[in-house]
């Protein structure tokens, strides 16, 4: 809980904070705005992180300091944990020997620390490092601020999510109040991308692909697009919603092969569609409309399987399940030669399977 942070920062000087793999706006945002905070409190913070800072987030205030590393390998009173759902979602090792404080916005987080501060109501952890600097009485820094902001802005999608509140736009008036220019933060991470992220979703875009309700759509990112783009693997960031600016599409999952035989998934839905639940059937999680997992199998069946998934999500919510389930109670299984819980779709319109141009 929050008291327990306040009261763990007041108590100790050296803090280690780190967060997921491959780490996003708010993860990278919300670290620093936490370094800001406690260097404005005279403690020790260093950002530790598996992965280098992506080129979109090389900008934030404190982004040269973050060290990248694949263990907790010095002395810290505690860890801080940002935005992760279990604690292996950091990569780090000997992360679980640590004193490890756990802050997240996710309801499907497990309480993994020795301290949890899980506030699903938050739109981003950014807005709970915001409440932080208030509860323990530090004035937000423009570093605090942009650092906060890019959290916010990311995480909400520019603020057209449903996860945006008005304590969000609250909290974002107050950090243009403290320096932040918008257009100065949409600049770097919106229209900072290098070519290679263009070429590669010039490989992308031709894979997409509708079920024959127009509902809902996929698209993949082979290993060997990667390779001859000489894209990066942040670059596919993001192409999970071009999809799901189409006006009938309500569903959309981005397969992208990692090695082979594995996918990670990003799904996206609007509405009452919950892909989060369909996440965390495959050890993944995430929020109702933005979520992922892994998995593993034939590209095309694989593809076909999620997508049915998808489809009776989006059945369920059409004929007012408000509760969404997106599956039966029991757990499918996506790829190899099972076959997931619920009918299949007919079949995905373009691409291989039975396609149309």
């Amino acid at each position: 809980m929050l008291v327990q942070v306040v009261e763990l920062i007041e108590a100790k000087r050296r803090f280690a904070i780190t967060s997921h793999i491959r780490p996003d706006g708010d993860g990278l945002g919300s670290s620093l705005g936490l370094y800001w905070l406690l260097q404005a409190l005279g403690k020790e913070p260093e950002v530790i992180m598996r992965d280098p800072v992506p080129h979109s987030y090389r900008k934030l205030p404190g982004a040269e300091t973050v060290r990248v590393t694949p263990a907790v390998d010095r002395e810290y009173d505690a860890v801080f944990v940002i935005e992760c759902s279990d604690i292996t979602r950091p990569g780090l090792l000997d992360l679980d020997k640590q004193v490890v404080v756990n802050i997240d916005h996710h309801a499907t987080t497990s309480p993994f620390g020795a301290i949890n501060w899980i506030d699903s109501t938050a739109s981003a952890v950014g807005e709970m490092i915001y409440n932080l600097c208030k509860a323990i009485g530090v004035k937000p820094s423009k570093e605090i601020a942009e650092c906060v902001y890019t959290a916010l802005v990311t995480d909400t999608g520019s603020f057209h999510y449903s996860n945006t509140t008005e304590r969000t736009f609250k909290v974002a008036s107050e950090l243009l109040r403290a320096g932040v220019k918008p257009a100065k933060v949409s600049q770097a991470v919106f229209n900072n991308y290098p070519w290679s992220k263009l070429e590669l979703l010039s490989q992308v875009l031709p894979t997409a692909r509708h079920d024959e309700t127009g509902r809902v759509a996929c698209l993949r990112q082979t290993l060997e697009m990667q390779e001859r783009t000489g894209a990066l693997d942040e670059d596919s960031d993001g192409f999970v919603n071009y999809p799901m600016s189409v006006g009938e599409i309500e569903a959309c999952a981005f397969l992208k092969e990692t090695a082979p035989g594995v996918y990670r998934t990003s799904l996206r839905s609007k509405g009452d569609v919950n892909v989060a639940r369909i996440a965390e059937k495959f050890g993944g999680g995430g929020h109702r409309n933005a979520a992922g997992c892994t998995l593993t199998g034939d590209w095309d069946e694989t593809e076909r399987n999620i997508v049915a998934l998808l489809v009776e999500a989006v059945e369920h919510r059409s004929n007012g399940n408000g509760n969404n389930h997106s599956a039966s109670d029991q757990t499918p299984t996506v790829g190899g030669n099972n076959t997931p819980t619920g009918q299949l779709p007919p079949t995905l319109i373009r691409g291989t399977l039975n396609a149309e141009r």
